[in-house]
């Protein structure tokens, strides 16, 4: 594929396809995924239960809510079921604008993406914390109607916008820009439950990619969310936000998953 860059080096974008169980992905991917794995055997599972989580949100808006418009942020190489896939099998006539600023997401999610003939699915490639670049963009205007409610995804983004003030700051540009009704879905990883294994893997993701993670508490996810409705069960570990798994079940992975899931109603 032109442009891509080489594939017997390992891309963060490809490891984490490969968390998820897609076939975007490479040896050098794999190879550097399962290093990851042996040093933090929570890596694949939070990889996994935040997918699952924005799969049930999105069922839930899309399914319940009546949202018809989604945008997603720091979307990542499309793996199945995707977003698109998801909401549209819940309302065939759902539109998606997937964002990412990575060269090789751009490249794959190009080749991969197809949706509903009575739907709409583009891609955007942007720097998610710039909302006016994303919001006034042809891809945006020509596929979603802002007059109207809109699903924001920002499913495992934020660790990796480490200053408070920025993250804090890109939020409010969208929640402030988006119609009365829209949703925030939002996932994050947290050291709040095992802060050794957290510390793990910002090691992991800065040996494999030369980039910090910044994990957050429970306390800084709420001020990220601060003014807009939480929809029950508020903020949770990802793999309880309405799973219909059993409380015995959901037990056994408390101390696994790092991640604090919420969907918020904006006002």
């Amino acid at each position: 594929m032109a442009g891509q860059p080489p594939t017997d080096r390992p891309h963060p974008a490809r490891a984490y396809d490969y968390f998820l169980g897609g076939r975007t992905n490479y040896a050098a991917d794999r190879s550097a995924a399962q290093q990851s794995v042996e040093a933090a055997p929570a890596v694949a599972v939070m990889a996994r239960e935040n997918r699952a989580f924005m799969l049930r949100a999105v069922r839930h808006l899309a399914g319940h809510a009546g949202i018809r418009q989604f945008l997603d942020l720091g979307a990542g190489i499309p793996t199945e079921p995707s977003l698109h896939q998801v909401a549209q099998s819940e309302a065939p006539s759902a539109r998606v604008v997937y964002v990412d600023e990575d060269p090789v997401v751009h490249a794959h999610a190009e080749a991969l993406l197809s949706g509903s003939p009575l739907g709409r699915t583009a891609f955007l490639r942007a720097d998610a914390t710039d909302p006016a670049r994303v919001l006034d963009s042809p891809e945006v205007r020509e596929s979603l109607d802002l007059d109207q409610p809109v699903s924001l995804s920002l499913v495992a983004l934020l660790p990796f916008v480490t200053d408070d003030r920025v993250a804090y700051e890109m939020i409010r540009g969208f929640t402030d820009a988006l119609a009365p009704g829209s949703y925030l879905t939002l996932s994050h990883f947290t050291g709040d439950i095992d802060p050794g294994e957290a510390d793990t893997v910002c090691e992991q993701h800065q040996k494999l990619t030369g980039t910090p993670v910044k994990p957050r508490t429970y306390d800084e996810v709420a001020a990220l969310l601060d003014g807009l409705e939480l929809v029950e069960p508020g903020i949770v570990l990802v793999h309880r936000w309405r799973s219909e798994r059993s409380e015995e079940d959901l037990a056994e992975d408390d101390a696994r998953v790092g991640s604090y899931g919420a969907v918020a109603r904006i006002r």
